[in-house]
């Protein structure tokens, strides 16, 4: 069964490109999908979803565009907090967050606080977020701990507890939309076993339809994890 839904939300700038629009009007109807996506996943019996929103990268994209961004972010976190909150999502925000304004963090903390009790939904929301960084962090901590004698051994589940994910099983599925196959930094260590769909569809043209037809080609698919 599909528990955990991962998706790469890709194509914003490129879907306001096509209609002539500032990239600013295509990360709004973006915004409207996640929406969208989120509320379809709450309804559909998934219990976790992962979505890369701004990865660590993003960072280096023109300032006006990151300032966008953020300021999108704020509206949405002053907006949708409630609303999410009603449909019984819990939010967990994985990343980064001493790159992120001090405001910002304070609605993250209020977020995560208001709907920490929460269980229909676990929301992961990917912000100042990359692998790598995640990985390497990760490391450092257990290296500490073991040599502090706070730990014996180290082992996978000892690493896995100390991953921003660490309450949300690997994910089942990863969705791309856009075009691109990759995974950009994306959830490295949790994907190992990861089913890959990428889709052409532009994030902000993703629907009910499109997310149907990726679940139903996970469905098909048979996940033998290494065995025969």
């Amino acid at each position: 069964m599909l528990q955990h839904l991962a998706i790469i939300m890709d194509g914003n700038g490129r879907w306001a490109k096509s209609r002539n629009l500032p990239r600013t009007a295509g990360h709004k109807r973006g915004a409207e999908t996640a929406r969208k996506i989120i509320e379809l996943c709450g309804n559909s019996g998934i219990k976790h979803l992962t979505l890369y929103t701004f990865s660590a990268e993003n960072w280096n994209r023109p300032q006006d565009e990151v300032n966008d961004l953020m300021g999108l972010l704020k509206f949405y976190l002053g907006r949708e907090v409630k609303n999410l909150h009603k449909q019984g999502i819990k939010l967990n925000f994985i990343g980064d967050r001493s790159k992120l304004s001090k405001d910002i963090v304070t609605k993250i903390i209020e977020a995560e606080e208001l709907t920490k009790k929460n269980e229909n939904l676990l929301l992961n929301i990917a912000l100042s977020y990359g692998s790598r960084q995640e990985i390497l962090e990760v490391t450092k901590q257990i290296a500490s701990d073991y040599k502090n004698g706070k730990i014996e051994e180290i082992t996978e589940q000892i690493f896995e507890n100390n991953l921003y994910t660490n309450i949300s099983p690997d994910p089942d599925l990863l969705i791309r939309t856009g075009g691109e196959q990759r995974i950009s930094n994306f959830l490295l260590w949790q994907m190992a076993y990861t089913e890959l769909y990428f889709t052409d569809t532009l994030w902000p043209d993703f629907n009910e339809e499109c997310l149907k037809q990726a679940i139903e080609e996970f469905d098909k698919r048979e996940r033998r994890f290494g065995n025969v």
